[in-house]
């Protein structure tokens, strides 16, 4: 999709088009994943004694299903982020990270412009990227580990005697649910500084959302992929 205005120099004319950038796995990945952890979160300050709504046997019952749906869930979804490139949106760009976190630190309480504005080949700011990666490559991943390892725990129970093998398994878990449970706070609030406070909620529902497009990119979606555009 090489602009032959771009290739002379010249800044490609760009339209305004509602889009879906965010595909049915993406936005079934999301809400899925939403709800699991929510689930995990709830039932795991319930095996922690925080919430006495719930049975303690219960509780763990629950915690250990939704765990090995959600490790399930992020297996397929790492299966499909690689075989259809979307991996690359989690690559952040660096030489834009400044100027988000500038706006993220006052310049959304100024009334500054966004510095950033989605393309169809990039959904996500550089700052995005660079939480979703850690979300996906340090918290995911050391949460289902040592909630593996946890379960397993009768297997391996006779070599951890007199160690600190269970608790520190268990300190890490612990520690990474903190994490998880701070990324959503931020994720949930970072939703509502949109364009409107539903803005970002309705994006993720329906897929859609107006990003600009040059007319090489308007021109292979109306002859490729025309269920993409939207009215």
């Amino acid at each position: 999709m090489t602009d032959l205005s771009t290739a002379a120099g010249i800044p490609p004319v760009k339209t305004k088009r509602a889009v879906m950038i965010y595909s049915r796995y993406e936005r079934f990945w999301h809400w899925s994943q939403a709800i699991l952890i929510f689930v995990l979160a709830m039932s795991g300050f319930a095996v922690h004694g925080a919430f006495s709504f719930v049975k303690f046997g219960t509780a763990v019952t629950i915690h250990s299903w939704a765990a090995i749906t959600l490790i399930v869930l992020w297996i397929f979804t790492t299966f499909w982020h690689f075989t259809t490139g979307q991996w690359r949106q989690y690559l952040p760009n660096l030489a834009g990270l400044a100027a988000v976190i500038r706006f993220y630190a006052w310049g959304i309480l100024t009334g500054a412009p966004h510095p950033y504005s989605k393309t169809l080949r990039r959904k996500q700011n550089a700052l995005q990227s660079l939480a979703y990666l850690s979300f996906m490559v340090i918290i995911g991943p050391a949460l289902w580990s040592t909630g593996i390892v946890y379960l397993a725990y009768p297997l391996w129970a006779h070599w951890a005697v007199g160690t600190i093998g269970l608790p520190a398994v268990a300190f890490v878990h612990t520690a990474a649910a903190f994490m998880m449970v701070t990324f959503v706070i931020i994720h949930i609030y970072m939703t509502t500084t949109g364009k409107t406070v539903t803005h970002y909620v309705r994006t993720m529902i329906t897929g859609y959302d107006t990003i600009e497009l040059t007319a090489a990119e308007a021109a292979y979606l109306s002859e490729d992929e025309p269920g993409r555009l939207g009215t």
